[in-house]
């Protein structure tokens, strides 16, 4: 079993990107991945490697935007968690090269997974897809349409009341989702 929260699959993303709305506004409200996956150093620099005022600046925006209502939903010692593992300029480094991978051999393992013989190129296991009613991908894409044409197998989701951040904003209702599921 395995459960996605508030993702769709990356090639989709990628392939549905163009002028015209909604994707337009995916490519505003998801400008880091376009930021994020030019060569270094510039965006490591401009998200504040190096420097942990711009960094924690940088990450308390993300945090507080992707339809959160700002910061008040994550409590002050997760919060400092979260600057102690982004905030340096090795994490920073990590997160652009992740995305530098979405963008570049992703690309390529992708369509070659999904034309792979005997298994459709499919997830082969139950998949439990979450997603936040405030978010981008409740807002773009149809996320059970999206997941279930890449699974051969059950899926089933829902739409949480939360951002982007779910587990961090509905922890109750997230956790008793996975029990559900996993249990």
């Amino acid at each position: 079993k395995l459960c996605l929260i508030d993702i769709a699959p990356t090639l989709d993303m990628y392939e549905g990107v163009s002028l015209t709305q909604p994707y337009m506004e995916f490519a505003r409200a998801y400008y880091h991945w376009f930021h994020m996956l030019q060569p270094a150093p510039l965006p490591e620099i401009m998200m504040g490697a190096g420097h942990i005022d711009t960094a924690k600046a940088y990450l308390h925006a993300k945090l507080g935007g992707w339809g959160s209502a700002g910061l008040a939903y994550i409590e002050p010692r997760a919060l400092a968690e979260y600057e102690r593992c982004f905030c340096s300029p090795e994490a920073i480094h990590t997160a652009c090269e992740d995305y530098r991978a979405s963008a570049g051999i992703d690309l390529t393992h992708d369509p070659e997974s999904r034309a792979m013989p005997g298994t459709e190129g499919k997830i082969a296991c139950d998949l439990l897809v979450l997603w936040g009613e405030r978010g981008v991908i409740h807002r773009l894409f149809d996320p059970m349409a999206l997941w279930q044409a890449q699974c051969s197998a059950a899926v089933s989701g829902k739409a949480m009341p939360a951002g982007h951040f779910i587990p961090e904003e509905q922890p109750e209702a997230t956790a008793a989702a996975l029990q559900q599921f996993f249990v």
